[in-house]
């Protein structure tokens, strides 16, 4: 309730704890979408695919599509990790910049890519990597 019609990206932490509360201690991947509107709040919040304990097919025409249909103009990707560790592996950071290139195309801004882990969380934007 914290992260609905609130800026998404002033409400950070509890944003946080609420992903941390839905993934963290899942066995598989589940990838899931934040479609942010214009002043970053929150539209829709989608589970989009859910893999194997350590892989999800992740489609970069399919969330953009997805984010046409919502009208977004931002989004911020979630996944978690059940090894525990959210360290972003090579994958999520090419992954990462294939969002942002399609994006950019499309006027539709990529915030943040964050994996979380029941060691914690990695936010690729703070980790320079965006």
């Amino acid at each position: 309730s914290e992260v609905l019609e609130r800026p998404v990206l002033g409400a950070w932490q509890s944003l946080l704890d609420y992903l941390r509360a839905d993934m963290a201690h899942l066995a598989i991947e589940r990838v899931r979408v934040l479609f942010l509107n214009n002043r970053n709040v929150l539209i829709r919040d989608e589970t989009m695919w859910e893999g194997s304990v350590d892989e999800s097919a992740i489609y970069v025409r399919e969330i953009m599509r997805r984010a046409l249909d919502c009208h977004a103009t931002a989004l911020i990707i979630v996944h978690n990790h059940p090894s525990g560790d959210p360290a972003p592996s090579q994958q999520d950071i090419r992954l990462t910049k294939e969002l942002i290139e399609a994006g950019r195309h499309m006027r539709i801004a990529v915030h943040d890519h964050v994996i979380i882990g029941a060691k914690g969380h990695s936010s690729l934007r703070a980790l320079g990597l965006i």
